[in-house]
């Protein structure tokens, strides 16, 4: 089996971690393909030398890879699909800090379950993207986004209104600090946080979320994802801000955005123990309070 591993800088506190995963990986006989920066991070930081098979940095060098095993935070994961994109890969999220609706494979039960997932024991889950599209193809190859579409405004005092169609037909112009348009996948993060409601990954749909709109009783709303959404923006500023997942860009209010289904989803794996209203119960703390 060869597996690629991705990761980002953690703290020191899950360096001992760190290394039991590469080590139930040579146990285990696994021909491990690592990301060269996160090689040098461990080298230098973590004091660790992983026995490798080979390095990759850009999407076309991983091929021949079985499992794509992202280290640290959901913006670690969120940052390896830029690298597995269409290849159909399996994703595994282990997490190397508190909170991971993506990466969900805690600390306390990773040597249990990378030997489990290393034997097949797990389901995986088809989670859909959505694609942006401008005239300028702004974005490059990396217009896709699993989370979300946020387009903010760059002025700190004046809001910026943006009308919004639905397959060219107008659904509203919203006086706001920006809108989120979110996948499942998205909806517990950037649009929860402004109000969105919480969908299951499985239920194929977009959020349009605005952020701190003018009028109190403009809502999210919630429609199918195999509709084409256009952003038309207008404000003092001739400029604004628009992010795929963790990447950005300043766009001309001149630019339309146009933002659809992917053509392709991302293969993630979920141990047999897992389920998302279990993650969901564990990370928003449900039950916590005895009272609910």
């Amino acid at each position: 089996m060869r597996i690629a591993v991705f990761g980002k800088q953690f703290r020191e506190d899950f360096y001992n971690t760190c290394k039991l995963i590469f080590q139930i990986l040579k146990d285990q006989d696994v021909e491990v393909v690592i990301h060269k920066p996160f090689y040098d991070f461990l080298l230098s930081n973590v004091k660790m030398k992983p026995e490798v098979y080979g390095f990759f940095t850009k999407h076309e060098e991983i091929n021949g890879i079985d499992l794509f095993f992202s280290i640290g935070g959901d913006g670690t994961f969120l940052e390896s699909i830029t690298y597995v994109r269409d290849k159909g890969i399996p994703m595994v999220g282990i997490n190397s800090g508190r909170l991971g609706f993506l990466a969900d494979i805690s600390k306390g039960e990773l040597q249990q379950t990378i030997s489990e997932i290393l034997n097949g024991s797990y389901k995986t889950k088809q989670l859909d993207l959505l694609e942006l599209n401008t005239i300028g193809n702004d974005f490059g190859e990396y217009n896709f986004a699993l989370n979300e579409l946020a387009l903010v405004k760059r002025d700190s005092s004046a809001m910026i209104l943006i009308h919004t169609y639905v397959n060219d037909e107008f659904l509203n112009s919203y006086w706001a600090d920006g809108l989120i348009v979110a996948t499942t996948t998205g909806s517990t993060a950037y649009s929860l946080s402004v109000g969105g409601p919480i969908m299951h990954p499985d239920s194929q749909n977009f959020i349009i979320t605005p952020i701190a709109p003018h009028n109190l009783n403009v809502r999210p709303i919630v429609m199918p994802n195999d509709v084409e959404i256009t952003l038309k923006v207008e404000g003092r500023d001739s400029k604004f801000l628009a992010s795929l997942d963790s990447r950005s860009k300043v766009f001309e209010n001149t630019v339309h955005l146009k933002i659809k289904k992917a053509p392709f989803s991302v293969k993630v794996i979920q141990p047999s123990e897992h389920s998302f209203f279990t993650t969901l119960r564990n990370k928003m703390m449900w039950g916590v309070d005895k009272r609910n």
